[in-house]
């Protein structure tokens, strides 16, 4: 795992998937002002050309599936322990 820290940047994000090639690309939001971050770094990998290399988690506080569905995540979590069995499932496959 490698944890970019918060208020991380798009593109920031795109450079580290293209430099440590990871399975999965999870995001938080805490706020409802952060939320649509997270679709600008889904449409980051899609300008990219790497979102079909990953998996992206989606989660938060005001996060909800039909967010998740909206943005283009493949998966939602309510909560941590959530989030890690779907990351589990990912790997899995």
């Amino acid at each position: 795992m490698i944890d970019l820290g918060v208020d991380v940047e798009a593109e920031t994000i795109v450079e580290a998937v293209r430099i440590h090639h990871p399975n999965l690309v999870c995001l938080s939001a805490l706020l409802t002002t952060t939320m649509m971050n997270q679709k600008i770094i889904i449409d980051a990998l899609i300008k990219s050309g790497l979102r079909n290399q990953v998996k992206v988690m989606v989660g938060g506080a005001p996060v909800t599936q039909g967010f998740a569905d909206e943005i283009g995540a493949d998966a939602y979590s309510p909560d941590a322990a959530s989030a890690s069995e779907a990351a589990l499932a990912f790997l899995r496959n």
